[in-house]
Parts: structure tokens; sequence; C-alpha cells
């Protein structure tokens, strides 16, 4: 008997609750060293994230609302996401610009899991099925183990980052396995 793989919109909410804990880790009074360290995480997997929604989740949203406003502009947002994550990475800790930076990074971010959180999920949701957001699932969860998984000349170089990666990866995926639900972004309705 086969585990059944979370859906791929648990699978994107847990990220979004994992790249939430890195922004309210994140202070520009820490010391340079810690910045580093949490803003090279946070940009690993904030930018895995955009990988696997850009390669799993957004074609089949495009294909069943190709004139949707939202996913019209998820793409470029995306892009300027990866931008921002680029200039963040040639950016040293200690130059005040990597604060307004990251900072920048993170605004950009919450506003786009806004609109995932609120309409895409909810209405993916409604419009697949159970059964096509496990396989959805499935298959970013395969992706992102080849996009975490070290390639041989890489190996000592990337050695941390996909430690981090793959740990992060493998504590998520158990958790999703033990909660019925993962930890969902609070929405307050008034």
């Amino acid at each position: 008997m086969s585990t059944p793989s979370p859906s791929v919109i648990d699978i994107i909410r847990s990220d979004h609750f994992e790249l939430l804990g890195y922004f309210h880790q994140y202070t520009s009074t820490s010391r340079v060293s810690a910045k580093k360290a949490l803003a090279d995480t946070l940009c690993d997997a904030l930018a895995l994230h955009t990988t696997l929604e850009e390669e799993i989740f957004y074609p089949v949203l495009r294909r069943l609302s190709p004139n949707d406003a939202i996913i019209q502009k998820s793409e470029p947002e995306h892009d300027e996401i990866l931008r921002m994550i680029a200039l963040l990475r040639e950016t040293k800790p200690d130059d005040e610009r990597h604060d307004i930076l990251l900072h920048e990074l993170v605004r950009d971010a919450m506003h786009h899991v806004a609109d995932e959180e609120t309409v895409l999920l909810p209405d993916a949701e409604r419009l697949l099925g159970k059964e096509r957001l496990a396989e959805l699932g499935a298959a970013m969860q395969r992706r992102r183990l080849e996009l975490v998984t070290p390639k041989p000349g890489k190996l000592a170089r990337n050695a941390g980052t996909a430690a981090i990666l793959v740990g992060v990866t493998g504590a998520l995926m158990a958790a999703l396995f033990v909660a019925k639900k993962p930890p969902q972004l609070s929405s307050q309705h008034h």
C-alpha cells in the first residue's frame, strides 16, 4: 500500500509558512554573519519555491484560466523576485543596501503569497480535484529533490546549502504526512 502524496496545495502552503518564518527571523540589527546566513537560506528557499511553482503549478493554472489577471501577473512577479534575489546575493550583508533589498524582497514575496493564498490556491482546490492535486504534489516533490540533490562536480561547493534545503524539505514532508493539514498563513476576516 503506497502512501499518498501531499497535494500541491499543501506543499505550497507549507513553503509559504517556512518562508514566513525566515522573514520574521531576519533583523537588520543581527550580526553580519547571521544576516548573511539567513539571507542565503531565504534566497535559496524562495528561488526553489518560485522555480517549482513555475515548472509544476502555474502551467496547469495557465491552461485552466489563461486570462485570469492574477495568473497573468504571476510570471512577472516571479521574475522580479528572482531579480531581487540576484541583487541581494551580490550585496554584502554589511552594505546598507542589503537590508533595504531584503525588505523589498520580503514585501514583493508577501504580496505574491497573499494572491496565491486568497485566490489561486482556493481556485485550484475547487477546479482540480484531490487526485490531480496529489499528482502535482508528487511531481513537485520529485522535482524538488532533483533541484536540491547536489551534482557530483558541485558537491563540495554546495554541500552547506544542499544540506539545509534537503533537511528543510525532509522535515516539511514529514510534517505533511503526520499532520492532517499543514500550518497555513493566518488571514483575518472582518
